[in-house]
C-alpha cells in the first residue's frame, strides 16, 4: 500500500488530468441513462396484475391510456379536438362516442353503461388517449406535452401517463435546487467545522468526481428510478464526506512527526485506506441488502449507492490526495477559528453518569419501539405528489363519471359468450363497482352488431384475450379496493384460471402484499451482512452486538417519531430508511470502538479510554453526522415532492439520533460491556499484561 500511496502523492498531476478526462464519458453516460417515473413497473414481473399488463401492452396496444375530460364544448368543437389529438406523435388512437355511433344519433341509443362513461350527469365527456409506448417512455412524455399544449382551459388530462410526465416536469425542475441546497448546507457545516478556509470548497471538488462517475456508469444498468436520481447525490455526499474528513485529519497529524508534506500524505492515505476498508464495506453492505427487495426499485437504489460509496472511496485515496497536495499552500495560508468543539465536558459527564444515561436512555426508547411498529403507512403513489399537478387535478375528475379507479380483466377468449356475460353480472355485483364494460354490452344494446365498427372489437378482443373493463368508486392502495380486488378475483378465477387483473389498484395491492415482505427481508439482511462484516473486523462476537443494537435502537426512535407526530408515511420510506440509517451512521459507532480499543491497549482504564475516545472523535462524528443532516434536511424542505421530502426527512433526523446515541450511549455501553468485550473478542487488548487501573 505505501507504493501505491507514494505513487499517487508523485504523480498527482498525472491522476488529476486523468480524473478531469474521465468525466468527459461520465457527462455523456449520465445523458444517456433512461430515468424510470413509474414505481410500479418495479414489481415482480410473475405477479398476475404484472402479467396483465403486459397483455395490455403485447396485445391490446394498451400500453398507456389518459383520459381527457371536456366541459362545455360543442360536438363540432370536440370532434376537432380528437382530430387534433390523434394527429400527436406517439397517440395510437383517440376514442369518443363518435367511434361507436355517428353524432347526430342521441347518445341515448347506447348501452347505458358506455353512456356513464363517456359522459357525466352534468354533461362533461370524455376522450380517451391511448399511447404507443408505455406511460413512463420518453415518446409518451413528448406526446403529453405536445397533447398539454393542444388543450384549453376547459379541458382537463388525467391518468398514469399525464402524472409521470408531471412528475418528470417536476423533478426536472427541482434536481437542481436539491443539489444546491446540499451543497450550500455541507459547505456551511464544514466551514464551521474545519479550520482551513478553503478546504470545504477543495472536499466539495472532490466529490464531484465520484458523483459524476456514479452517474455516469448508471448507463450500464439500463435504467434508474426518478427517486435513485433525486437522492443518489444527496445521500452520496452525506454518507461519503466523512471520508474525507479523516483523511484531512489523519494528514495534519502526520504532518507533525514526517520529514515533509508528502511523507505525511503517504501515511495519511495508507492509514485512512486501512480505517475506512471496514466502515465502507458496512455502508456498501447495507446498500446492497436492498437488493433482496422483491420491488427491484430496492436494487435500483441499493446498486447505485453502494457503487456510489466504492467510487468514493476510491476517489478519497487518489483523487483528494492530489487536490489536497496541489492547493496544500492555499490551504495553510488560510485559516480560521472553528466552531465546532471537542466535546471535552460531554465525554466526562458520559463516562461519570454511565448508568443513569442507559437507564434513561432504555425508558426513552421503550415507547418509540413500541410505537415504530404502529406507524401508518400509505401506498398510493400518486398521494406522495402534490396535488395541484395538471395530471392529478385531472385524474381526480375521474370520480365524477363514478370510475375513481380502474380494473382490467383480461381471459382468455375461448371463454364462450354466455360465461362472459355471467362474468360481466357478477363483476358488476361487487360492492363498489358502478360500470362494467365488454364487447357484449355492445352487442346485447341496442346497437345491432354489423354496425359496430371493427376498432369496437380490437380494443376488447386481441392476441388470444377478450377484456373487460370494470370502474370502482374506491381509491387504489385502501381496505375497501383492496377487499374488493380480492372478491372479483376469486370471481374471475372462477371462470377462467388463468384470468388476470391489472390496473393501478391490482398493482397497489400487490405492492402492498410485496411491500411487507420486502419490509422485513431487508431489515434482516442489511443487519446480518453489517453485523458478519463488524465481527470479521474486529475479530469479535460480542462487539457487533453492541454496534448494530446501537444503530438499530436510533432507528426505531426514528421510525417511532411519526407515530406520535400523526404522520402517514411513503411505504417506500419505511423499507429503505432502516437499510440507509444503518449502513450511513454505523460508520460512527466504528470509529468510536476502535479507538476506544486503542486507548485500552495504549494502557488506559476502561473509563479514561471511553472518555478520550468522545473527545477525540467528536469532531469527527459531529462533522460527518451535521453534514449529513444540513444536506437531506435542506431538501426535505425545498422538495415539493412528499416521497423525498419525508425521506430526506427522516434521513436527516436519522443522522442527527445516532450522532446523539453514539456520542452519549455507546461510550457508556463500552465501558460496562467492555470485561464481555475482552472476553469475546479476539486480542481485544494487545498487550495480555494490560490490566484495569483502579480509579
Amino acid at each position: 500500500m505505501e507504493h501505491f500511496a507514494r505513487w499517487i502523492v508523485k504523480r498527482r498531476k498525472l491522476i488529476l488530468v486523468l480524473a478531469v478526462l474521465l468525466l468527459i464519458p461520465s457527462v455523456f453516460g449520465a445523458l444517456g441513462t433512461y430515468i424510470n417515473y413509474d414505481i410500479l413497473t418495479y414489481l415482480p414481473k410473475d405477479l398476475d396484475s404484472m402479467i396483465g399488463e403486459t397483455y395490455l401492452e403485447d396485445d391490446f396496444n394498451m400500453a398507456s391510456v389518459s383520459m381527457i375530460t371536456v366541459e362545455n364544448m360543442s360536438t363540432p368543437d370536440t370532434l376537432k379536438l380528437k382530430s387534433d389529438l390523434e394527429g400527436v406523435e406517439g397517440v395510437q388512437k383517440v376514442m369518443w362516442t363518435s367511434d361507436f355511433i355517428d353524432v347526430t344519433t342521441p347518445k341515448e341509443m347506447l348501452p347505458s353503461d358506455i353512456q356513464k362513461f363517456f359522459y357525466n350527469d352534468s354533461g362533461a365527456t370524455m376522450l380517451i388517449v391511448q399511447f404507443d409506448a408505455p406511460s413512463a417512455d420518453a415518446r409518451t412524455m413528448n406526446a403529453q406535452k405536445q397533447i398539454k399544449n393542444i388543450l384549453n382551459k376547459d379541458c382537463f388530462i388525467g391518468g398514469m401517463s399525464a402524472i409521470l410526465e408531471d412528475t418528470k416536469s417536476l423533478i426536472n425542475k427541482e434536481m437542481p435546487l436539491y443539489i444546491l441546497c446540499a451543497v450550500g448546507a455541507s459547505l456551511l457545516i464544514l466551514f464551521l467545522s474545519l479550520k482551513e478556509t478553503i478546504v470545504p470548497l477543495i472536499f466539495m471538488l472532490g466529490m464531484l468526481f465520484p458523483i459524476v462517475y456514479n452517474f455516469g456508469t448508471n448507463i450500464f444498468l439500463g435504467q434508474i428510478s426518478y427517486i435513485t436520481e433525486a437522492l443518489a447525490t444527496v445521500l452520496q455526499l452525506g454518507v461519503t464526506m466523512d471520508f474525507s474528513i479523516f483523511l484531512l485529519h489523519r494528514y495534519e497529524e502526520e504532518k507533525r512527526t514526517a520529514a515533509s508534506d508528502e511523507d505525511a500524505m503517504v501515511a495519511a492515505i495508507k492509514k485512512t485506506f486501512s480505517s475506512i476498508t471496514g466502515s465502507s464495506l458496512t455502508t456498501i453492505a447495507g446498500f446492497l441488502a436492498m437488493c433482496t427487495m422483491q420491488l427491484t426499485l430496492g436494487e435500483d437504489i441499493g446498486v447505485v449507492m453502494a457503487k456510489g460509496v466504492l467510487l468514493g472511496v476510491i476517489c478519497t485515496i487518489t483523487v483528494l490526495p492530489s487536490l489536497i497536495m496541489t492547493f496544500r499552500r492555499a490551504i495553510e495560508k488560510h485559516t480560521h477559528r472553528t466552531f465546532i468543539p471537542k466535546l471535552k465536558r460531554t465525554s466526562n459527564f458520559v463516562v461519570k453518569h454511565r448508568v443513569p444515561i442507559l437507564i434513561a436512555f432504555i425508558i426513552i426508547f421503550i415507547p418509540f419501539f413500541i410505537a415504530q411498529s404502529k406507524t401508518s403507512v400509505y401506498y398510493t403513489i400518486f398521494d406522495a405528489l402534490p396535488q395541484d399537478l395538471p395530471g392529478i387535478a385531472g385524474t381526480n375528475l375521474k370520480e365524477d363519471f363514478d370510475m375513481t379507479t380502474s380494473h382490467f380483466i383480461i381471459v382468455d377468449d375461448t371463454l364462450s359468450e354466455k360465461s362472459l356475460s355471467d362474468l360481466s353480472d357478477e363483476l358488476s355485483g361487487v360492492d363498489g363497482i358502478h360500470q362494467v364494460l365488454s364487447y357484449e354490452k355492445f352487442v346485447g344494446g341496442a346497437i345491432p352488431e354489423m354496425f359496430i365498427p371493427d376498432d369496437v372489437r380490437d380494443i376488447f378482443e386481441a392476441g388470444g384475450h377478450k377484456m373487460i373493463l370494470a370502474n370502482s368508486s374506491y381509491k387504489s392502495g385502501s381496505d375497501e379496493q383492496n377487499n374488493q380486488l380480492s372478491e372479483m378475483i376469486d370471481i374471475v378465477k372462477k371462470y377462467d384460471p388463468n384470468g388476470v387483473i391489472t390496473g393501478e389498484g391490482a398493482m397497489t395491492k400487490d405492492l402492498i402484499e410485496v411491500a411487507d415482505v420486502d419490509f422485513n427481508n431487508v431489515n434482516i439482511t442489511s443487519i446480518i451482512v453489517v453485523f458478519v462484516i463488524i465481527a470479521i473486523v474486529f475479530r469479535s462476537a460480542s462487539v457487533p452486538v453492541l454496534l448494530v443494537a446501537a444503530i438499530e435502537s436510533a432507528i426505531m426512535i426514528n421510525l417511532g417519531i411519526p407515530y406520535f407526530t400523526g404522520t402517514t408515511l411513503p411505504f417506500i420510506t419505511s423499507i429503505v430508511i432502516g437499510t440507509i440509517q444503518l449502513g450511513a451512521t454505523v460508520d460512527y459507532a466504528i470509529l468510536m470502538t476502535t479507538r476506544f480499543r486503542e486507548e485500552r491497549n495504549a494502557g488506559h482504564t476502561a473509563k479514561e479510554a471511553a472518555q478520550i475516545a468522545v473527545e477525540q472523535c467528536s469532531q469527527s462524528i459531529l462533522t460527518s453526522g451535521l453534514t449529513f443532516f444540513a444536506a437531506t434536511f435542506s431538501v426535505s424542505l425545498v422538495s415539493r415532492m412528499e416521497l423525498i421530502g419525508v425521506l430526506c426527512k427522516l434521513i436527516s433526523r436519522g443522522a442527527l439520533i445516532s450522532m446523539a446515541v453514539i456520542l452519549l450511549v455507546l461510550p457508556a455501553l463500552l465501558v460496562i460491556t467492555e470485561p464481555i468485550l475482552r472476553k469475546t473478542t479476539f486480542h481485544w487488548l494487545k498487550k495480555p499484561e494490560i490490566t484495569e487501573k483502579k480509579a
